[in-house]
């Protein structure tokens, strides 16, 4: 498959079935550099199975896809290296200290020693606490998990990110701090794809796809999904997108 225009994600035909359940269902779409894209769905409409399977973690059933022109399925290794990923869960060590979270994760990436330092006094800042050492990583509020996840992800300074469900248990100021950062992140040229079922969120990507059973039923802007079905909100909107599908499938 070749790379169209700007794109660094490009995804064709993919599909994931476990046994007789199809999670994943043919979908195909590109992601241009430095854009933010949001998949957007209810719990079990296929988003994170998707995400996972981009990022080299789950092995696709079928279909194509590429990052930054490597294939996820001849060089997952590769990719990996391009890529960072923030799962749904938080999924660092919790009884180990911010600092030695970072320490490993920088080990694993190959970052080096001076570096990791840097972002440690960076997110020191970030999170108002006088050392990232004293404290342990259970004892933080939800939204500082959610940061140093983040950091940790960054640690190697990849072109693209993954971020699964990012906000979830987060408080609405930490929400909105957290999205001003990956605006930054966009604006430094790197592409952020983003799971969510917050609408208010949605609305701060450049592109969402709305996924309903497996499939892509919908892609485009946010102000161009609201135009296309009537609607003043991105809420009414995806409920139209969604009761729409599902009279076609009836009818089917």
């Amino acid at each position: 498959m070749e790379m169209i225009d700007d794109a660094v994600i490009n995804i064709e035909n993919l599909v994931k079935k476990f046994g007789k359940f199809t999670a994943v269902n043919n979908i195909s779409f590109k992601v241009r550099k430095g854009e933010v894209f949001g998949f957007l769905g209810a719990n079990g409409a296929g988003k994170t199975t998707a995400i996972r399977m981009i990022c080299g973690l789950l092995e696709p059933t079928s279909g194509d896809i590429q990052v930054s022109g490597i294939s996820v399925k001849k060089s997952p290794e590769k990719v990996k290296q391009k890529i960072g990923y923030m799962s749904q869960k938080f999924s660092l060590y919790t009884d180990l200290s911010p600092e030695r979270n970072m320490d490993f994760f920088g080990d694993i990436y190959g970052v080096a020693k001076d570096e990791i330092k840097k972002k440690k006094s960076f997110l020191a800042q970030q999170l108002d606490v006088p050392s990232l050492k004293s404290i342990k990583t259970a004892d933080l509020p939800m939204g500082f998990k959610q940061r140093l996840g983040l950091a940790c992800a960054l640690l190697h300074d990849p072109d693209i990110i993954f971020l699964d469900e990012p906000t979830s248990g987060v408080d609405p100021l930490g929400r909105r701090e957290f999205w001003e950062e990956i605006y930054r992140l966009s604006g430094m040229d790197k592409t952020i794809m983003v799971t969510t079922h917050f609408m208010d969120e949605a609305e701060y990507c450049d592109t969402i796809a709305i996924m309903n059973f497996g499939r892509v039923i919908d892609i485009a802007s946010p102000d161009s999904i609201k135009k296309k079905y009537s609607s003043a909100n991105l809420n009414d909107a995806f409920i139209r997108a969604i009761e729409m599908d599902r009279k076609k499938m009836e009818d089917n």
